[in-house]
């Protein structure tokens, strides 16, 4: 059976660190690159990072229905899974590992069922969270109360996810997410 992983948390809960973990750990596992409209940020790549479009392409793409999930995150935001990199990495023999918002992690949980394991990080507070984004200095101060916001809203969706790891220590919630995927990938 073709498996998934699904990581969502609010944006500054260590979503991304927890799955590049992932990856070192388990070398069957291949990152999902998701679409999105949202500019670059620092040093991400396209097609490595995301596949980085024009609204106008997102929209053409939704209408050849090329999404298995996708999300209006914020107005003219978009992020979506492209059922063809979902394919790719399958045809590899590899089991997709995906790092997506709540939303579309809940998405992509209903479309695959049995076939996914969901795991939504949780931030220690709504108070480190906001820490986190500050300290990272990659949004301005409106941006970082949007996604502290959004973060709240977020957190009240843990409850439809597989497992809930909170991230309060690093160290411990690899631990977690390892043995999580452990179980998950031998069953």
């Amino acid at each position: 059976m073709n498996k998934v992983i699904i990581f969502s948390a609010p944006s500054g809960s260590g979503k991304t660190t927890l799955v590049k973990h992932c990856l070192q750990q388990f070398p069957q596992l291949q990152f999902s690159v998701s679409a999105t409209t949202r500019a670059l940020r620092g040093e991400e790549i396209h097609g490595k990072d995301y596949f980085f479009l024009s609204v106008e392409a997102f929209k053409k793409l939704i209408s050849e229905n090329a999404f298995v999930e996708y999300e209006e995150v914020y107005h003219d935001k978009f992020y979506g899974t492209l059922k063809s990199e979902v394919e790719r990495i399958w045809n590899e023999g590899k089991v997709v590992i995906f790092d997506v918002d709540v939303k579309g992690g809940i998405s992509l949980k209903k479309y695959f069922g049995e076939q996914a394991l969901s795991i939504f990080i949780m931030p220690p507070s709504i108070e480190e969270l906001e820490r986190r984004l500050v300290s990272r200095a990659t949004d301005d101060a409106e941006t970082i109360r949007t996604r502290v916001g959004k973060a709240s809203e977020e957190m009240t969706f843990k409850d439809q996810f597989d497992k809930i790891v909170v991230n309060n220590d690093l160290d411990e919630a690899k631990t977690s997410v390892e043995q999580l995927l452990k179980n998950f990938l031998s069953a």
